[in-house]
């Protein structure tokens, strides 16, 4: 199946002829495995008479070579899959299976990704990353403190050198073009926060998705912001390098040294907003984040502190002058 997405992926016509021949079937076989492919990854596959088949766009599979070739001196154990429930969970078997760390989970397709608060993350075939990356995690709970915060910036970075400049960040750990969602992050824990433990970072980030009718807020893409499609391959790759250079620092420096850098990305900075925790609503002007990213709220005439995974953070719209 990988090998015939890999002869379709230019978006170019094949004959089923040419199909067969390369993958030394007869060419009824090919359009079985092509209505396979259909069904299995929800492609679509355009058929001409005369001409062939073609997908309906071009596809940048992951391959996990270049990954791996990209690295340059990190070493990272890298697995990429065509299909899996998570990348998240896959990660988290393989730290309970005890491979050895760090390492990154990368798949085509997910057909069970979650973001946060159990939320489903649309994962289509082969158009946006989803990104897992297991450490290990020693130190104690410094070590933890502002974590998801520090991957959004790493995250912003990368989108900008990559042509999204307009990505900025929400807190928690959305990072957004204005309003409109481009890519989450979600970590998970195991072991002792205290001692020691094994972190999973989950990035979802929408790459070259032009269409959905899945997705049930506003959302944009890479593709969309920067008018081209783009190499998935090289989106990791940039990715994993910023994330290292910002894990490093973090190891060393803690969070409080990107608190300023932080603020300065956040969208929703100075804004009036609404935090819902459960049942209860909070109106509030953001302030910023504290040293360990703690969201800070000017509630009335005071200056309080919110943290949790189960906070939303909801822009108010402001009062006319």
């Amino acid at each position: 199946m990988r090998t015939l997405l890999k002869l379709l992926s230019d978006g170019e016509f094949h004959s089923g002829e040419d199909l067969g021949n390369a993958l030394g079937i007869s060419r009824s076989a090919v359009w079985k495995k092509l209505q396979l492919l259909e069904a299995e990854t929800g492609l679509e596959i355009h058929k001409v008479r005369g001409r062939g088949y073609r997908l309906a766009s071009p596809l940048f599979m992951l391959d996990q070579q270049r990954l791996r070739d990209s690295q340059g001196d990190a070493f990272w154990s890298i697995y990429v899959h065509d299909t899996i429930d998570s990348t998240n969970a896959e990660a988290m078997r393989l730290v309970a299976q005890g491979e050895a760390l760090p390492l990154l989970v990368l798949a085509e397709q997910q057909n069970a990704g979650r973001g946060r608060r159990g939320r489903k993350w649309v994962s289509p075939f082969a158009e946006n990353l989803y990104y897992s990356l297991a450490l290990r995690i020693e130190g104690g709970m410094r070590q933890l403190e502002g974590l998801s915060l520090l991957v959004g910036l790493a995250v912003v970075k990368m989108l900008r050198e990559m042509g999204v400049n307009g990505a900025g960040l929400k807190w928690p750990n959305d990072i957004l073009v204005g309003r409109r969602k481009l890519a989450g992050v979600l970590l998970e824990l195991t072991g002792d926060p205290a001692d020691v433990c094994h972190v999973v970072i989950g990035i979802g980030i929408n790459v070259n998705m032009r269409t959905s009718e899945e997705v049930d807020q506003s959302w944009t893409s890479m593709a969309l912001e920067a008018g081209v499609n783009l190499d998935r391959n090289q989106v990791a790759a940039r990715l994993s390098a910023d994330l290292r250079d910002y894990l490093t620092a973090h190891r060393e420096k803690g969070f409080s040294a990107f608190q300023e850098e932080w603020e300065l990305n956040h969208l929703w900075q100075n804004q009036p907003v609404t935090l819902l925790a459960g049942s209860t609503a909070i109106e509030g002007v953001v302030i910023g984040v504290d040293a360990v990213g703690a969201l800070r709220l000017k509630v009335g005439d005071q200056v309080s502190t919110f943290s949790g995974g189960e906070l939303s953070l909801r822009l108010r719209a402001q009062p006319e002058q």
